[in-house]
C-alpha cells in the first residue's frame, strides 16, 4: 500500500473528507484533525514556518503529516520496519502512539476504512 492510501484513509476516519473540520473540543484542525502541538513539532523537524491554521489546507497537511511521521515512524526509532498501524496509531496518540493501548481502537477504525478501500486483505 503507499502512503497515499493511508493518508486518505485517516483523512476518512478524521474527518469524513472535511477540510474544514474542527473537532477535539476545538483543538484539532483540518481533515487530518491536527493538533497545535503536531503542527509544532511537523514544523520543527521539517523547518517550516506552518501555524495551526495551515492544517486546514489539505496540501499543507500532509506536508505536516509526512515531517511528523519523517521524525517519529521511522525504522530506526522503532528498531523495525514501520507499518500502516504504527503510523495510524502515532497520528492519534503521538510519538509513542504505536505503544499506547488507547489508539487500537482508532487503528481498526482505520484498517476498516483500508479494507473497503480494498488496500488491505480483511484477515491483517
Amino acid at each position: 500500500m503507499n502512503i497515499m492510501t493511508l493518508i486518505l484513509a485517516i483523512i476518512a476516519v478524521e474527518s469524513n473528507g472535511n477540510d474544514r473540520a474542527i473537532g477535539d473540543d476545538g483543538l484539532a484542525f483540518g481533515a487530518l484533525q491536527i493538533h497545535a502541538c503536531y503542527v509544532q513539532d511537523a514544523s520543527e523537524y521539517a523547518n517550516k514556518i506552518w501555524t495551526h491554521e495551515d492544517a486546514y489546507d489539505r496540501e499543507t497537511a500532509i506536508e505536516m503529516f509526512t515531517a511528523y511521521m519523517s521524525r517519529y515512524a521511522n525504522e530506526r526509532r522503532l528498531g523495525r520496519p514501520v507499518t500502516a498501524e504504527d503510523i495510524a496509531r502515532i497520528h492519534n496518540g503521538g510519538p509513542n502512539g504505536y505503544k499506547k493501548a488507547c489508539t487500537i481502537k482508532y487503528w481498526n477504525k482505520v484498517k476498516t476504512e483500508l479494507i473497503s478501500r480494498g488496500a488491505i486483505a480483511t484477515h491483517n
